[in-house]
């Protein structure tokens, strides 16, 4: 552990946060470049690659929720008197507006004419970013409600995640435009083109503040063993529940969902997720330090996320690979580009470190 202030570095986080937005650039780029001859279940490799691409979403939003939540409770201060309060609202806010630029409809910004329906179907689908924002606001919400209620926030942020997950399959079969506005209803379903909407994708986030809220509170307890060795049994409970459940359902004669919103799913991708924070736990126990453009890489996931997508699959103001190579390329061609978008990605953020750096030696 390396301690600066009152903050002390857990470096399995820093670990999860690179691995997870590194899964995120090459899970993209291989999506958007390779052949559709070789997606087949015959292919190994693909097969394990589209394995840890199901597991990419799940990591990043644990990871996202955990961290923020961390950083929250070590300030040790009263909801009302958290520096983190308006950092995290004014984080929400921003997350939620670069969500919706990604996807701007027009390049004219105000002149909305050529619009087609495809166009603002897209504009208001729910992608990662309005995500993580809303988790993060539910956070907050929470870390208050937990504060007023003296439930605590395990209790809290449990509960609130069973709150999305239970319900996710039900609300799937919904059609929530009957109901609400087309854009608020893009957060409940995934039928207006929503890639991640809130249930059960929230649940994911806040499970993760609760870890978070748990570090915080225990300041050295991810040294030891016991930590990752608990968070190994939770993980693999959560993947037997998962597996023994399929079976059941197969057993009284019932079609085995593994869709993104069945809990048999959600118990496997959690049970996943615990075993890789318990593994990287473990192997951060003697490691003292890393390299620092691995913290770097983990600070910067934001900017990373806005970058890689534009330049695979563009904007309203620019042409991505996408336009021009998509699923068009063999595995030689597309494992080269996911390396090299790895490479760029990593390249800007030191780059732009080295840059601040100079930039305040000059000042001071």
């Amino acid at each position: 552990m390396v301690t600066t202030g009152k903050k002390n570095r857990i470096i399995f986080i820093d670990l999860m946060r690179a691995f997870a937005v590194i899964q995120m650039v090459q899970g993209h780029t291989v999506d958007v470049l390779l052949a559709p001859a070789l997606r087949t279940d015959e292919n190994l490799a693909y097969s394990l690659w589209l394995f840890m691409r199901g597991m990419t979403a799940p990591i990043f939003m644990f990871t996202a929720g955990t961290t923020f939540t961390y950083l929250f409770r070590l300030a040790r201060e009263p909801f009302e008197k958290n520096p983190r309060v308006l950092k995290g609202f004014k984080r929400v806010l921003l997350l939620i507006f670069i969500g919706y630029l990604l996807r701007y409809p027009t390049a004219t910004l105000i002149d909305f004419s050529s619009v087609s329906e495809a166009q603002w179907r897209i504009f208001f689908a729910v992608d990662v970013l309005h995500l993580i924002g809303f988790g993060i606001l539910f956070v907050l919400i929470l870390a208050y409600l937990s504060e007023k209620t003296k439930f605590g926030d395990y209790v809290v942020f449990i509960t609130a995640a069973l709150i999305f997950f239970l319900p996710a399959d039900a609300f799937q079969k919904i059609s929530w435009t009957n109901y609400f506005p087309h854009p608020v209803a893009s957060y409940f379903y995934s039928g207006t083109g929503s890639q991640f909407p809130l249930f059960p994708w929230a649940g994911y986030v806040v499970l993760g503040g609760g870890l978070g809220s748990y570090l915080a509170k225990n300041p050295m307890v991810f040294k030891s063993p016991k930590f990752s060795f608990t968070l190994s049994i939770i993980g693999f409970i959560l993947l037997f529940i998962s597996y023994i459940g399929g079976d059941l359902a197969v057993f009284f004669g019932y079609s085995l969902d593994r869709s993104s919103t069945s809990l048999l799913t959600i118990s496997f991708r959690l049970g996943f997720v615990l075993l890789l924070n318990a593994l990287i736990s473990f192997i951060s126990i003697s490691v003292e330090t890393i390299p620092r453009i691995i913290i770097l890489v983990g600070r910067n996931t934001l900017l990373i996320y806005v970058v890689h997508l534009m330049i695979l699959y563009g904007s309203a103001w620019n042409k991505g690979l996408n336009h021009f190579w998509g699923k068009s390329m063999y595995a030689p061609e597309t494992i080269s580009i996911a390396l090299a978008m790895i490479v760029t990605m990593t390249t800007m953020v030191w780059v732009i470190n080295k840059l601040r750096i100079r930039n305040k030696e000059l000042v001071t």
